[in-house]
């Protein structure tokens, strides 16, 4: 499954060309313009499914920096300093990765 199946490709551009700036990325903003927090809680564990690349359970650092490229392939990477914040922002348990539980709260927080 694509992101583009579950968001319209039209709103992912628009959100990901909203922080092409280096150190703009804001979680809470950029899941609020694609609607995370109105879709249903299957749409948002397939998102979460689609992010976590390895299929490990957990979207760790690594695949953090690619949360927008991960939405659409035009979306830059994340530098160390906005991938550290969304960590921390998201990883309540602190076991240095964000579980499904934990997204799904970051979704609704936004």
């Amino acid at each position: 499954m694509s992101m583009s199946t579950l968001i319209p490709a039209a709103e992912l551009s628009k959100a990901v060309g909203a922080f092409k700036a280096p150190d703009s990325f804001n979680y809470k903003k950029f899941f609020n313009m694609l609607g995370l927090h109105h879709r249903s809680a299957a749409e948002v564990e397939n998102v979460f499914h689609i992010l976590d690349q390895d299929r490990s359970g957990f979207i760790e650092e690594d695949e953090l920096k690619l949360i927008m490229q991960g939405f659409c392939h035009e979306g830059r990477q994340l530098s160390d300093k906005e991938t550290k914040e969304l960590l921390k922002a998201g990883d309540k348990d602190g076991d240095g990765k964000i579980g499904m539980d934990e997204f799904i709260a970051m979704v609704a927080e936004s």
